[in-house]
Formats: structure tokens, sequence, C-alpha cells
């Protein structure tokens, strides 16, 4: 009889520790600090408890504030009021030629007055002769308006020369370019400057003009009157610049002249004080008198 095989112990596998593989299969982790519990306890404390903003300086009573601004403010307002006080006198004193300290001038500036900024917003004015002659001065409750190559001037600050009873009151309500000339004023209160020109003119006289030839009587007619025309065109430019130069009087406005003026009115003869002016020519050679 056979014997029998001897039997094979066989080795039972060895059991994978089941830690040690969930180790390698999980990705290793970073190395943490191990901290005390005094530590663990101070940091708990320290993360939980919120932060802490700076103390601010302690804050002053509602009625401490109040107070210390109310005197504050009183005390600015009265210097800057002390300040601009001080700047009025002096400046006052500047602009009227050292006559007052509180802008109290006889004769201010045109610019110093309503009238003026209120001409800046308003525009130039346009009166008709008629609407002019409103403003002479006889109503004190207008301006005295007066008129010099139709541009029409504001004089109420001088009424006591252009009013009623004033020297120059011809001037006032109209347009007298022609008076400005002439010197007629009662006379030549007109704008008209036709004609003016013949008080500049030599008189003619058949006894001084035989001395001269056709010829040369009418080129010294020509001559005569290009400086006759010359000498009334300087005589009314003098005035004109005289009027818009004035820091006194200001320009408000324009006269509007009726169509077809000065051709609608009849030509105005020389004024009798100008015409007297005149004299003859001069005969060739003769001394002045």
């Amino acid at each position: 009889m056979a014997s029998p095989e001897p039997a094979v112990r066989r080795r039972k596998p060895e059991a994978k520790d089941s830690s040690a593989s969930e180790t390698e299969q999980q990705p290793p982790l970073k190395r943490v600090q191990t901290l005390s519990s005094s530590e663990s306890e101070f940091t708990s404390k320290k993360t939980s408890q919120p932060v802490k903003k700076p103390k601010s300086k302690k804050k002053k009573s509602k009625d401490d504030v109040d107070e210390y601004d109310t005197a504050n403010i009183a005390l600015d307002a009265l210097r800057v009021i002390s300040f601009l006080f001080l700047a009025s006198c002096g400046l006052s004193y500047l602009v009227s030629n050292g006559e007052t300290f509180f802008w109290g001038m006889s004769n201010p500036p045109k610019y110093l007055t309503k009238a003026y900024y209120k001409e800046l917003l308003q525009g130039p004015i346009y009166l008709t002769p008629a609407e002019l002659s409103l403003y002479d001065g006889t109503n004190p409750d207008l301006p005295i308006y007066l008129a010099i190559n139709w541009t029409i001037y504001d004089v109420s600050s001088n009424r006591r020369t252009y009013g009623p009873g004033g020297s120059y009151h011809y001037f006032a309500g109209c347009d007298a370019a022609r008076a400005y000339v002439t010197g007629c004023f009662a006379e030549d209160r007109s704008p008209d400057m036709r004609g003016v020109e013949e008080m500049y003119l030599p008189l003619d006289d058949p006894a001084v003009d035989k001395h001269f030839s056709r010829a040369e009587l009418k080129e010294m007619k020509k001559k005569e009157r290009e400086e006759a025309l010359k000498k009334v065109h300087d005589g009314l430019k003098h005035w004109v610049d005289f009027f818009a130069k004035s820091d006194k009087y200001r320009k408000v406005g324009y006269v509007k002249m009726p169509k077809g003026w000065p051709g609608t009115e009849p030509r105005r003869p020389l004024c009798e004080a100008a015409a007297k002016g005149r004299k003859v020519r001069k005969i060739p050679g003769q001394k002045d008198e």
C-alpha cells in the first residue's frame, strides 16, 4: 500500500495592513506644527475676538464745541468786516482824489453809477428828435441828454451847466452839432452841417477879384473850400472827442433821424454871428492890417 503523500502545509497570505494601504492611497499631508494647549487656547481667543480700532481722543461735549465755534466764527467775521471797511475807505479816497473816505462824491465816475450798469445790460437807446427833446432837464424825474453828431450822452451829473438856467442849456434835449462850430447856441440847435463851411470862406469882392485871372480865382476858391471844410470837421471833432472820452458823461444811444434827412428840411442860412467873421480876399502883395 502506497504511503500517503505528505501533507503540505500551505502558508496563509499575510493580511495587508488596512491603515498602511489607506496611507499609501492618500496624498501626503503637510507637516503641521503641533501647538501646546496654552498656545492653542491663546490662538483661539485671538482669532475669535474682533479687531479693536485705535481709541480716538476724547470728544468734547456738544455745548463746548458750539461755544468754541461760535466764538471763532464771530471773531473771523469781525476781522473780515474790519478789513473790508478799511479797504473801502482807502479805495474811496483814491478814486475821489482825496475828496471823501465814504464814497460821497459830488461827481462820481460813470462806472460807479447804477445807470452805467443798467446801460450795459439794456444796450443803447434810440430816440427821435422829438423824444430827445423830453430830456432837456425841465423834468427833474428824467435824466438830461444831449446829442452831438447823432450820438446821445447823459450829462445829468452836471445839471448846473446843462439844466434850466445853465450856460449850456441850449445843448440839452437836442443834437446841436451845428452850434458847436458856429457858436450860435440859440439859432443853430440842429445837426444839419450844410453851409457851415461858409463861415471860413472869404467874401467875394469884384474890386479884389479883378486882380486874379479866371483860372486863378477858380483854383483859389477850390482850395479855400477844402480848407474851410477841414476847419469845420476839426471843430466838430474836437467836441465829439470831448464827450466820447469824458469820464463824467456816458454814451447812452443814438438819434433816429427821419428818412431822407436832411434833404427833407430847408438849408439853413449862416447865423449872424458866424457871418460877421467873414472877410474879403486879400489883394496879392497886400499886407495884413
